[in-house]
């Protein structure tokens, strides 16, 4: 996959990038590691980097920087919920990754799958729930899944089967996210694989299979060495590799995202490509040594360096 990104041109010459990352989200430390990985990257490739952790002087701190663009390294809200967007956009910097009105779509999961309906992008069914009624009535036959309408790395989800030791209905005593979040969205289960594919500036780059040594693919598995082991290419039939890289195309275009983004699937493979749904994308997924944008750019023979250098790029 040697194309560049589209509407991206190559940077010639240095420039003072402010590299945004930290934050006070709950993916705070894994914005850490993306964020020191990207600055030491940037500076390989001969840019000045100003390394921000993100306080509440945020805006203070670019002023006093002025950079010629950020690269926002931030995970969750608010630097993937259009918050930061909006002020960055307001100061009138360049950064890098999705615009204020893409984020603040992309991170609503429930906002996401209904401007996705007619795109062609498979989504499960569901709906939004408050968190007090579950503890009156399941919202969905069992085994369904919780989640935070607007969280990302699989915080706060819980699969609820009839094993599970959370009640029937759920108790009020049982730890899960309906303790932390007033809405969560309800999905039916979808028994079988986890598979993701990124797509950097309008070309997918690959699939990748989870397989989660434990449980599912939750925010442990996802950022603790050992937990997971990841297959990419997945191991899967052309045809559903094919819809996933389509899917995850669809969704990236028909929501505006710019730089890179990464889309999760479920696929039940006792049902083909019929089988395969999507779940949600990421406008600012991980750079970490163990995140998925970076293998598959590895795959396509796209170094971490020239990774971030094209993320750069599209920002300009």
């Amino acid at each position: 996959m040697g194309n560049r990104a589209r509407g991206s041109e190559k940077v010639t010459s240095p420039l003072h990038v402010a590299v945004l990352m930290g934050g006070w989200s709950s993916e705070r430390e894994v914005s850490l590691v993306s964020g020191a990985g990207i600055a030491d990257a940037l500076e390989k490739l001969g840019h000045r980097v100003t390394r921000i952790d993100m306080g509440r002087d945020v805006a203070q701190r670019l002023a006093e920087t002025k950079p010629d663009v950020v690269f926002n390294a931030l995970h969750g809200t608010p630097g993937e919920d259009g918050t930061v967007q909006g002020m960055l956009d307001l100061m009138g910097l360049k950064y890098t990754h999705s615009g204020l009105a893409t984020s603040v779509l992309a991170i609503d999961k429930q906002i996401t799958k209904t401007l996705l309906a007619g795109t062609g992008v498979r989504v499960p069914g569901g709906m939004i729930v408050s968190s007090e009624s579950i503890y009156a009535r399941d919202p969905l036959p069992r085994p369904y899944v919780l989640k935070p309408v607007n969280e990302g790395s699989s915080v706060g989800v819980a699969i609820v089967t009839e094993e599970s030791n959370y009640g029937s209905p759920i108790s009020r005593d049982a730890e899960g996210p309906w303790k932390h979040f007033g809405r969560l969205l309800a999905e039916p289960f979808i028994p079988g694989r986890e598979l993701t594919v990124a797509v950097l500036g309008d070309q997918p780059l690959a699939v990748t299979e989870l397989k989660p040594m434990r449980g599912f693919y939750d925010y442990d598995a996802k950022y603790t060495d050992g937990l997971t082991t990841h297959v990419c290419p997945a191991e899967v039939p052309a045809d559903v590799a094919q819809a996933a890289m389509d899917m995850a195309l669809a969704a990236h275009q028909a929501l505006g995202c710019k730089g890179c983004s990464r889309s999760d699937f479920r696929w039940d493979d006792s049902k083909g490509v019929e089988g395969l749904y999507f779940l949600e994308v990421n406008t600012q997924p991980g750079m970490t040594p163990l995140s998925l944008v970076p293998e598959q750019a590895r795959h396509c023979g796209i170094s971490y360096e020239d990774l971030v250098g094209r993320i750069l790029e599209a920002a300009l």
